[in-house]
């Protein structure tokens, strides 16, 4: 039997964090319990106060089949680059000629949301080619 994943990040603003993963992935926010119209029904029943509403967040894939994706508050920021990082797997299958020009249009598309672009590594003998990029709270991805 296999394990379930979840991915969790460390962020300042949980709820702008999931906002960019959402619409990076096309996934959704998590619904909220059985018994709840909304997040803040739910919320307002467990008295948790206004200023703590932001603490987390969670995203699901509206299809079932990709990890559930967790957003905690910290209060420190990040202080060095990730020892694992996502690959948004952009241009999987894509012919030789045709994968830079789909990775840059879907670095663009990112980067309207709020991403930053930090590197574009070229085709060799051991790479497809790939573009590295910071989501907005600065941890690395990169799109393959």
């Amino acid at each position: 039997m296999s394990t379930r994943v979840q991915v969790t990040f460390d962020s300042a603003d949980p709820a702008a964090h999931a906002a960019f993963w959402a619409q990076a992935l096309g996934y959704e926010l998590e619904p909220p319990p059985d018994g709840f119209a909304s997040w803040d029904e739910a919320l307002d029943a467990w008295g948790v106060p206004p200023d703590h509403r932001n603490d987390r967040s969670a995203l699901v894939d509206p299809a079932g089949e990709g990890p559930r994706l967790f957003f905690q508050k910290v209060p420190e920021p990040k202080q060095a680059k990730n020892r694992v990082h996502l690959d948004l797997r952009a241009a999987a299958g894509t012919d030789v000629e045709a994968r830079m020009p789909a990775l840059e249009t879907e670095c663009a598309r990112l980067v309207a949301l709020g991403a930053t672009r930090v590197a574009r590594h070229e085709p060799d003998r051991t790479s497809g080619g790939f573009i590295v990029m910071l989501d907005p709270e600065g941890n690395e991805f990169c799109l393959d």
